[in-house]
């Protein structure tokens, strides 16, 4: 492990949280993100994760807000903006609060990309060019499912942010990646102990995603077969993909991330309003079981 990644992995903690509407784009809103934002670094939470296609900009206001905590993208697709404009971003926020910003990159779906090609290969010209503008590759880590994404995120980045995934997905991505860098999955919570609503609300929420192909490609590699990604989503993919249950249930369910090879594990909370509110509340109470 390089000095870098282990400042890293310090710097991160344990846990942290994912969540889409923290992204500061309605100025509106912003006060009450930013007031959110300085309640998860009280709380002991590591970072931020920018859920969406977030950049350097929608992180500044929460970083200007606290004091510590590192604020990461989650993603920003390479199509989404060129890479000179993402270095001079970072330089631009690195100046003003050295070490808070975590870049994280990814290449999106061909579903929601116009002129979606060769994503791969895109990855590498991005982080070419980035290379190029001087932003380190210590500090970019990328949103990384299958193994030769996994290795690029080894070889070329501080490491890995998976989405939606299962323990036995990360051990597969510790085991590609070696002991050394970062790997930081995504973990969907959805705080309700009664099984049926439970589960209801993460099949509302899921069905978004079981449309993408990379998504559903890496559940059938994990194991799962056909009839698991049809209709939102069977029970036993529900119940990989989200913790639900009492504390303790929960506890377990992060836990076994950990236990797989994660480093950091960011959380996002899960409701029948996720991407419309911020869910303050459950974090306190995740804070709470997570000690």
């Amino acid at each position: 492990m390089s000095q870098s990644t282990g400042t890293l992995k310090q710097r991160l903690g344990r846990h942290g949280v994912w969540d889409v509407a923290l992204r500061a784009e309605d100025p509106a809103r912003r006060g009450e993100q930013e007031d959110a934002a300085a309640e998860l670094e009280e709380l002991d939470f590591g970072a931020i994760w920018l859920g969406g296609n977030s950049t350097a900009a929608n992180a500044t206001p929460l970083i200007e807000a606290t004091h510590h905590i590192t604020v990461g993208t989650s993603i920003q697709s390479v199509w989404q903006q060129d890479a000179a404009t993402t270095a001079a971003d970072f330089a631009r926020l690195e100046s003003s609060h050295p070490g808070r910003f975590l870049l994280g990159l990814g290449v999106s779906h061909g579903p929601r990309v116009e002129g979606y090609h060769r994503p791969y290969s895109a990855m590498v010209d991005y982080l070419d060019a980035l290379d190029k503008a001087g932003v380190p590759a210590g500090r970019r880590v990328l949103a990384a499912l299958g193994p030769k994404m996994l290795n690029l995120a080894g070889d070329r980045a501080a490491g890995a942010i998976p989405y939606l995934v299962t323990p036995e997905h990360t051990a597969k991505a510790r085991e590609i990646l070696g002991q050394g860098p970062l790997l930081a999955p995504e973990f969907k919570v959805v705080l309700e102990q009664n099984p049926t609503r439970a589960r209801e609300i993460a099949r509302a929420y899921l069905a978004r995603y079981l449309e993408l192909p990379n998504y559903t490609n890496n559940f059938l590699r994990l194991g799962f077969d056909e009839s698991d990604v049809a209709g939102g989503g069977s029970d036993r993919l529900i119940d990989a993909v989200f913790a639900w249950g009492d504390d303790d249930r929960i506890r377990r369910r992060v836990h076994a991330f950990h236990e797989a090879g994660a480093d950091h594990v960011a959380l996002q909370v899960v409701t029948e309003e996720t991407g419309h509110t911020i869910p303050r509340e459950q974090w306190r109470r995740l804070a709470l079981l997570l000690r």
